[in-house]
């Protein structure tokens, strides 16, 4: 039994340190000042709270809905 909980504890801690080193990853991104779709100007506090965004979160919304009813 304790080489299952062992097992189970090394993935989770596989797993977690390969979000944070994907977190981290991210934070170095140089957000785009216009939206990729609209051409709209994208906020300064989207840009901060989404390293790396290249739309305004209108048009990533309808891109995500859209990504959601294609699969």
């Amino acid at each position: 039994m304790a080489d299952i909980i062992d097992s189970a504890a090394e993935i989770e801690e596989l797993q977690r340190n390969f979000a944070l080193s994907k977190h981290r990853r991210t934070g170095n991104l140089v957000s785009a000042e216009f939206c990729e779709a609209c051409g709209e100007d994208i906020p300064a506090p989207r840009r901060t709270a989404v390293p790396g965004c290249q739309t305004c979160a209108e048009c990533q919304e309808r891109k995500e809905h859209a990504l959601k009813h294609i699969r």
